[in-house]
């Protein structure tokens, strides 16, 4: 296995983009997320990986105030996801995966839906659609309803609902996937200009490729715990991101006798 590296936790987590403390949930006498604590700093591009199971997507449910804790808090731009959720989720942009989406609205309809929700004035939405639809290829999807979309399309509409408000914080389960290379290479210009301009991208992602070549920070999750985390060179400590997980969770290798009769 390799060496963990734990960087320490903010004394104050209202300093951070976003923050745990101790965050538990149990589903029954399955434990999902056990005492996960992590600081993901503002103007990052921040990955969280695990295998499946890990706890990856009950954490971001949790964060994102979709999912109450057992136990422990979240902060989000600074503030408590519980205690203050309207401003907590103003500040955030979310797209998590297996959500139900309004599909019988058209992708257009859909951000126009968004922005009377968030107050935004009309006019702004009407920009800021055109502009996000453009930008993702997907201006001739815009009148279409959504239940027609690809998995791939309905990903992307997804994201630019997110995107629509100028969140501080985009929190992203999965958000490349099902979505073809050139649309994916668009979606990484997106998040980089995004973080860039000072915001904060918190990605979860199987493709370890994706989370090497992205983001600047990353944390790897088994068991509902941190195994490791920090900047992605400390992490990675020479070798590829993908032998480091696998250091990390095990398994990865065949024996010379498994599968044996598939010769």
């Amino acid at each position: 296995m390799s060496v963990p590296h734990l960087p320490p936790l903010a004394p104050d987590p209202t300093t951070q983009a976003l923050a745990v403390r101790d965050l538990t949930k149990a589903f029954g006498q399955q434990l999902a997320v056990d005492r996960l604590s992590l600081d993901i700093p503002r103007g990052s591009i921040y990955g969280i990986v695990g295998p499946n199971g890990a706890g990856k997507t009950t954490m971001i449910s949790m964060v994102a105030g979709l999912s109450r804790p057992n136990a422990g808090r979240a902060w989000v731009a600074g503030h408590d996801v519980w205690e203050e959720p309207l401003p907590a989720k103003r500040a955030m942009g979310l797209l998590v995966d297996g959500v139900p989406v309004f599909d019988r609205l058209s992708g257009r309809e859909y951000l126009s839906y968004l922005g009377g929700l968030r107050g935004i004035p009309e006019e702004e939405v009407e920009r800021r659609s055109t502009e996000l639809l453009d930008a993702l290829n997907l201006t001739e999807a815009g009148p279409k309803f959504i239940v027609d979309y690809s998995a791939g399309m309905t990903k992307k509409i997804l994201l630019a609902g997110a995107l629509l408000h100028g969140p501080e914080i985009l929190i992203l389960d999965e958000p490349l996937e099902a979505v073809d290379p050139v649309s994916g290479r668009l979606i990484q210009q997106i998040l980089r200009r995004y973080a860039a301009g000072g915001g904060t991208v918190v990605l979860s992602s199987h493709v370890m490729e994706l989370v090497e070549g992205l983001c600047d920070h990353v944390a790897i999750i088994h068991q509902g715990r941190v195994l490791t985390a920090g900047h992605v060179d400390e992490v990675r400590q020479g070798a590829s991101l993908v032998d480091t997980f696998v250091g990390f969770v095990g398994g990865g290798d065949l024996d010379d006798e498994t599968l044996g009769w598939l010769r």
